[in-house]
């Protein structure tokens, strides 16, 4: 019994410095950050020392912001219209790869290049090739004839979040193919033999056997890719800072831009809290999900 007692503190023990970090630098930030969104904490009050206790006076402000409801929407469309064609992208890609043909490996460590270059690297090699009229991106499109005057790609408030969704996508479609290339890699052939023998078509091997066995990578792929995209701030804020007029403002910049450039500390938090909390409630969803997946 001792030596039981014994195995389990020692156990305990080596848990303990990681339960340190995680409280230090996660724990601790996201507790006084929540307390910070219910005081009224300013340039000066942060010199002074002092800060007031406002209750949910910053959210109802928030709540009657324009621009935070237009960063809502924004941060929406960006990461639903990030996820939906990166994952797409990435299972055809997928799928391409899985053929097992001789380039494949090759062609497969091609399509990492943009996943590995660091996301502000990208962001700025984009904004030179996008930002202006003799970007890159203006000057090949109106030599090969498919336009006739140069697109504003980051200066229109109609184009601009667009743009820097095409990016993402550019950027996370190697996240979705390698993760969907493992779960593909796992599956059984002998499934597949059967059916064949049974005059399964190609069409109806993956709509009834692919796509169901592949049921968790999905999700966890689609999970992942929403947290990762949702909480965006890099490529948005070297890109075009949440302009023009607003029109790629998404609730990280909006929280960098209260913190800041206009020194409200605790409209920032409440503005981060609610980001936090959106991440939060859809992870709830995802364990609900993996765990009905289990019990089937």
């Amino acid at each position: 019994m001792l030596k039981k007692l014994a195995s389990r503190w020692e156990g305990y023990l080596f848990v303990f410095p990681a339960v340190i970090f995680m409280l230090a630098l996660i724990g601790y930030p996201l507790i006084y950050n929540l307390v910070l969104s219910f005081q009224d904490m300013d340039l000066q009050a942060l010199n002074l020392g002092e800060s007031s206790f406002l209750g949910l006076e910053n959210y109802k402000v928030l709540f009657s912001d324009t621009v935070f409801w237009i960063s809502v929407k924004n941060t929406l469309l960006y990461t639903v219209g990030s996820v939906v064609f990166q994952f797409i992208i990435g299972f055809l890609l997928a799928l391409f790869f899985s053929l097992k043909f001789r380039l494949a490996s090759f062609l497969r460590g091609i399509t990492l290049v943009s996943w590995l270059i660091p996301l502000t690297i990208s962001a700025l090699l984009f904004r030179f090739m996008m930002g202006s009229e003799e970007g890159i991106f203006n000057q090949l499109l109106m030599s090969t004839g498919f336009i006739n005057d140069p697109v504003p790609w980051l200066t229109s408030p109609e184009m601009a979040l667009w743009s820097i969704v095409l990016v993402n996508i550019w950027v996370g479609i190697p996240f979705n193919m390698l993760l969907l290339s493992t779960g593909l890699s796992n599956l059984p052939e002998d499934i597949y033999e059967s059916a064949s023998l049974d005059g399964a078509n190609v069409f109806q091997k993956f709509f009834h056997i692919t796509v169901p066995l592949l049921r968790p990578v999905i999700l966890i792929v689609m999970m992942l890719g929403f947290i990762y995209t949702f909480k965006v701030f890099d490529l948005v804020f070297v890109m075009t800072g949440g302009g023009p007029v607003n029109s790629t403002e998404v609730l990280s910049t909006l929280a960098y831009r209260y913190s800041f450039n206009d020194f409200e500390f605790s409209m920032g938090a409440a503005t981060a809290n609610i980001l936090f909390a959106i991440l939060f409630l859809v992870s709830l969803v995802y364990l609900r999900m993996i765990k009905k997946d289990e019990v089937m």
